[in-house]
């Protein structure tokens, strides 16, 4: 055993917390990690994160899920967004998409934005961060070795919305950003996306001031990139004939507009989890296939593979507990919004 002085180390040590006030040792242990799991955010299992928008109340991220091959460049990449109404939601919610373009060689990326749980923010502000995201990665293409020019913007429901929204929308900028950069991906792969928010549609009364400027199915125009869309035919907040009016629209600019409709399926039928993972395997396949016919991958979709050998990451570095307490808080917040705006 190692001495100082003839005296033991082990010894010295323990006459050092002896001499110190009471729990004082367990006390900064307890401390330091209290400090680390409130100042490190919740990584999703992702191999590394940045910051791509600062805000006082909590800097948002990106999420990156990075093949292998330090050697390689120009990689196509994918930027996920979470649904949840513009009221909440998480990056979490695309992990399982993320690790399997991963696996297929694409740069898949979730990203967070705000939201008015966890910023008290509008849907503008929503639209903001997600064009901001897209924006980040193409002026930062060289730095993640991805390719500016196939970049897709994907996204559930609101996040539908949301990346529909940056291949359409020329307003709603953040203020102050450079616009010289584009925003606009060349690619959208949208489930059951609320991207129509006109008279009668989803989030009409949320944003009924400013619909028509918000609203991807009206703002379709030529040049608009290729988009595939997947919805349940039970959808309560998107219906079928919607999404034929917005593939119609899409067809008659001029763009490639993918619909795949899922008969006896509602809301959110796509995720990871449901149905015995059979229109997650199923979506995941077409969308592999459509992103193939676009330049992004190559070869044939290893989907069934992908779930033979995937195990989804536990919750690591969140520094937060889910208590009963707060489930009971946040189901109370959505039953008070209007039956048909709830995501």
């Amino acid at each position: 055993m190692r001495q100082i002085y003839g005296y033991p180390i082990a010894l010295l040590l323990v006459t050092a917390c002896m001499l110190m006030p009471t729990g004082a040792c367990g006390q900064n242990k307890k401390q330091n990690k209290k400090q680390i799991e409130s100042s490190d955010p919740e990584t999703f299992g992702a191999d590394f994160h940045v910051v791509y928008k600062k805000n006082e109340k909590r800097d948002l991220r990106l999420y990156f899920f990075d093949p292998d091959g330090e050697s390689q460049s120009n990689r196509p990449a994918v930027v996920f967004f979470f649904g949840g109404g513009w009221v909440g939601g998480t990056p979490r919610q695309f992990v399982p998409h993320a690790e399997y373009l991963k696996s297929r060689g694409v740069v898949a990326v979730l990203a967070d934005y705000r939201t008015k749980r966890s910023h008290g923010t509008s849907p503008k502000e929503c639209v903001y961060d997600a064009k901001s995201a897209v924006r980040f990665l193409r002026t930062n293409a060289k730095k993640f070795r991805i390719d500016a020019s196939r970049i897709a913007a994907a996204g559930g429901s609101a996040g539908g919305h949301v990346a529909a929204a940056t291949a359409t929308l020329k307003e709603l900028n953040q203020p102050n950003e450079d616009t010289s950069v584009s925003c606009v991906p060349n690619a959208m792969v949208l489930f059951n996306p609320v991207y129509n928010n006109g008279p009668g549609q989803w989030g009409h009364k949320t944003v009924k001031n400013y619909w028509k400027t918000i609203s991807p199915h009206h703002n379709i125009r030529q040049g608009i990139p290729p988009g595939i869309v997947f919805l349940g035919d039970q959808d309560k907040l998107i219906s079928v004939e919607t999404a034929k009016a917005f593939q119609a629209k899409m067809k008659e600019a001029g763009s490639d507009s993918q619909l795949h409709v899922y008969d006896n399926m509602g809301h959110g039928f796509f995720n990871f989890g449901r149905n015995k993972n059979e229109p997650f395997a199923d979506t995941v396949k077409k969308m592999d296939a459509f992103l193939v016919q676009h330049g992004f991958m190559e070869g044939k979709d290893q989907v069934d593979t992908f779930l033979k050998h995937y195990q989804p990451a536990t919750k690591k570095n969140s520094g937060k507990k889910n208590s009963g307490k707060k489930k009971k808080r946040d189901k109370t917040r959505e039953s008070t919004r209007p039956a048909n705006e709830r995501v």
